[in-house]
Order: C-alpha cells, then structure tokens, then sequence
C-alpha cells in the first residue's frame, strides 16, 4: 500500500512543477513597441542590452531575459545570452567559473580549462567576475530533469558574474564560436551598462 502511495505522489509532483515552470517571468526585459528594447530593470541591477540583440519570452522561469544574437558567416545556429538570477542562491563565483568552463573541452576530449580566460574587475561600484572559454561544448543543463545535450564543436561562451547585496547575476552568452566572436564587443559595453537600480 505505501509503495502505491509513492508512484501516485511522483506524477502529481510533476503536475503541479508545469505550470510554474511555464509562466511568464514579468520581471523580464520586453521589446519596444517598433523595435528596439526596454532596459532591463529587475531586483536590485538594471542593464542596457544592444538593439541589435533580439529579446525573446524566456524560455524557463529560471532565466530572468533571454535574447537572440544572429549568426554570421558559415555558422549553422544564432548564440544566445541568457539572464539568471536566484535571489540568495546561485552558488560561488569560482564554484559557477569551474561549471562553466567544465562544459567545454578540447577537440581531443581534454580538458579547455588551461585556455579559459577569467578577469574580476569593478563595474559601476559592483564586483564583477568575466569568463571566456571555447572548445566543444556540452550543456549539461540545470536541474534533474535537464538532461545533456548533444556536443557542439567550436563553440565559445563568454559570461559575467555581477555580485550583488541580494546575490549573484549571471549573464551568458553562448554559441558558434565566429558568431560570439562577432558579438564580443557589443558584450563588453553590455557589462559596463550594468549597475545598481
């Protein structure tokens, strides 16, 4: 009877996560009427993100924006920058750096941590942590019931970790590796927009 009483609480625990997951965040960044883009305004941190990055509805609760950044040259996919925020959580900023850099090896299965550049710097008062790593890239997800998926070669991410008093903000933004190459600088000047609200 108690080993029924388990099978019938996993479905409905897994009924109940849908709609949660599925909602809309409100607190993410909309497009402009016309094109275009809203500043991003969110907890305790705003931020300016390109016009030439395309917003997009988040596609999880997790990820606080979410943008397209078109693919140049021969590259098959578009890059994307995602948004995460977990108010008093997220883990260390070196802890984050080593899961990061872990999704990526070299062509011959080695490890891609010997040439991942990392920097701290100050921006606008606050702490922030870049990591720029490339090589075949797994995305091991986030959560259970993420799952893996399929490697990608010459792939390239580039993220920043912004310490905050209510918790870290995590911006990444991954993809082909001449795609990302390509919107390196408008990264760059994106960090520096971002400061307390």
């Amino acid at each position: 009877m108690l080993k029924a009483h388990r099978l019938l609480i996993v479905p409905v625990a897994v009924f109940l996560l849908i709609p949660a997951c599925s909602r809309k965040d409100e607190t993410a960044p909309q497009a402009a009427a016309g094109g275009g883009f809203n500043p991003g305004k969110t907890a305790d941190l705003s931020y300016q993100a390109p016009a030439e990055w395309v917003p997009e509805t988040p596609s999880s609760r997790m990820r606080r924006a979410q943008y397209r950044l078109p693919r140049t040259g021969s590259d098959a996919e578009d890059a994307e920058m995602v948004v995460f925020y977990f108010p008093g959580q997220g883990g260390s900023v070196q802890r984050n750096i080593d899961r990061w850099i872990g999704m990526f090896t070299r062509a011959d299965g080695t490890s891609a941590s010997e040439a991942a550049k990392t920097d701290k710097k100050t921006v606008n008062g606050l702490e922030v942590t870049t990591v720029d790593v490339e090589g075949v890239y797994t995305n091991t997800g986030m959560g259970p019931m993420s799952g893996a998926a399929a490697p990608k070669p010459n792939y390239r991410m580039l993220a920043a970790i912004v310490e905050t008093p209510g918790g870290p903000w995590f911006f990444k933004l991954t993809g082909p590796k001449e795609t990302v190459g390509k919107w390196k600088p408008s990264f760059d000047q994106f960090v520096q927009t971002i400061k307390p609200s």
